[in-house]
């Protein structure tokens, strides 16, 4: 493990070095004021919009998001809820321009309507269910939360259920939030997906880098008041998703060694994502609201892994399993605060091809963000976890130019793709924007070879890594739905790269020959 002292910048202070991190520049992205006016402005009229989508009488809209693209389109996420119940599977996205037909996109097409409220089965038994579910996951330290009534709508006609939460722990060490779906009449399990998505990295990989930490009397925290105040805590081992840990404090502002190396990772790593999601894609922090999430390390004994956690707005690190390799490595951080941003524009579900869609999204900006960084210690490349090592033969975790070299995943799409654990199928995704970005065949990019095939034997021509994250980006936040699959994916980015570039544009076909290389048609 490489550990490098590194020297931190307080924002706030006078004496703030030259050359200290800053926020990349805010042009073009809302502040967090407009962006809250433009929610409750777009709530004040989403009674006028469910009935200008004919929706029926017992069905509310309620605003998650709105995104105003450069071309003045405004599109508009709704949530839904049917008799006051929320409905899984109901959102939707409405589109509005100047000069273009109004027209939305649902995650579902069927007509929201059950026979009755009232359900059949009891709470009690659908918790029975659930816990049945969770011992199937081997989840360990089952608890189940109470039982809450839903519409059903992610998969074929929409049913009147419970959804139940089951916390707990999974086999690796992970915390467990595991949702299982039932239904409210004849007890049938319908649905059931983990909310807690993680991936592997390990050590100290970005030698000295310049921090934004705050002043506090005569100490300095890290605390990142220039990029939405984001937090560094140590979890002091604690595996509990309830103890927030304690904030890292230091007297001479420079920062490194002991438990300190994995702090400077991971305040390194929120901050080198929150630029790159501001500075290219003109959003302002994960949910687009100017405010931080906060980061966690040291979690556990001797866990090896890391994840992102909706419910207290985190990340957490584990430690390794010789607890001396903090799971803090720059496309680590970037792939999970990824989850978070999928999690608030499209909210793919994890399962399915959606699943994959999702894992795949957090891959390709965890790519993206390597380099933007630009950091020598950890060269930028389209490689996944490949400072990890962790099945000890030195290889990456994942390959996007062809993935199917880690000997699991999906080169190309079939039937078997939505059956696949998520970071399986994500192969699929993950092989079309290497495609789409840089193209088929055996090229040299910094330093490492990649050869990437096509399902029919085409050449690819690639477009560059920029325009293919853009599109990639476009099409998350206001193309794809819940329940999106790898067909609509293809629907979703065909739309986002005409918008950007221009119908008929090379760019367009780019992405339809990107997507028929990994047979996605």
């Amino acid at each position: 493990m490489v550990v490098a002292g590194v020297e931190g910048f307080a924002n706030a202070s006078p004496d703030q070095a030259p050359g200290a991190s800053a926020p990349s520049p805010s042009a073009g992205v809302p502040s967090a004021r407009t962006y809250a006016a433009t929610l409750r402005a777009a709530q004040d009229d989403a009674g006028a919009e469910a009935r200008a989508l004919g929706l029926g009488a017992k069905e509310k809209l309620v605003v998650r998001d709105v995104i105003k693209a450069a071309d003045g389109t405004v599109h508009t996420r709704y949530e839904r809820t049917y008799g006051g119940l929320p409905v899984l599977g109901g959102d939707l996205v409405v589109h509005e321009g100047k000069g273009t037909a109004r027209s939305a996109t649902k995650a579902t097409g069927a007509r929201i309507s059950v026979p009755s409220l009232d359900a059949a089965k009891s709470a009690a038994s659908a918790e029975k269910t659930a816990l049945t579910a969770s011992g199937e996951e081997d989840t360990t330290g089952r608890r189940a939360a109470s039982p809450r009534k839903v519409i059903w709508a992610a998969d074929g006609k929409p049913a009147l259920a419970w959804e139940t939460v089951v916390t707990g722990t999974q086999p690796d060490g992970t915390p467990s939030e595991l949702h299982v779906v039932t239904d409210a009449v004849t007890g049938k399990r319908l649905h059931t997906s983990e909310a807690i998505e993680t991936g592997t990295g390990t050590g100290n990989y970005n030698g000295t880098v310049p921090l934004n930490t705050s002043k506090s009397g005569r100490s300095y925290t890290l605390t990142d008041s220039a990029r939405g105040g984001h937090k560094t805590n140590d979890a002091g081992n604690s595996a509990s998703e309830t103890d927030p840990g304690e904030l890292f404090t230091d007297k001479d502002d420079k920062w490194g060694g002991g438990r300190q190396t994995a702090a400077v990772d991971a305040a390194y790593g929120h901050g080198k994502t929150w630029d790159f999601y501001k500075s290219v894609l003109k959003r302002n922090g994960i949910r687009n609201d100017g405010k931080a999430a906060f980061s966690r390390v040291h979690v556990g004994n001797n866990y090896a892994n890391a994840y992102w956690n909706d419910d207290c707005f985190c990340m957490s690190y584990g430690d390794g399993e010789d607890g001396n390799h903090p799971i803090t490595e720059l496309d680590v951080a970037a792939h999970e605060l990824s989850h978070g941003v999928t999690s608030a524009t499209a909210g793919l579900e994890y399962r399915g091809e959606s699943g994959g869609l999702n894992e795949a999204t957090s891959d390709i900006f965890g790519t993206a963000v390597e380099f933007f960084a630009k950091n020598p210690k950890d060269r930028a490349d389209y490689l996944i976890g490949e400072l990890v090592d962790l099945r000890g033969d030195g290889k990456p975790l994942r390959y996007m130019d062809q993935p199917s070299k880690d000997g699991q995943s999906q080169d190309y799409w079939d039937q078997r793709t939505g059956g696949l654990n998520p970071h399986l199928s994500s192969g699929v995704g993950n092989h079309f924007f290497y495609l789409l970005g840089e193209g088929s065949g055996a090229k040299t990019i910094n330093g490492v070879r990649y050869n990437s095939p096509t399902k029919d034997g085409s050449k690819v021509t690639g477009i560059g890594r920029d325009k293919a994250i853009r599109i990639w980006y476009k099409a998350l936040t206001e193309q794809f739905t819940s329940t999106t699959d790898y067909a609509a994916a293809r629907q979703g980015t065909v739309k986002a790269a005409s918008e950007l570039f221009g119908n008929g544009s090379k760019e367009v076909k780019a992405v339809e020959a990107a997507w028929t290389a990994v047979n996605v048609k």
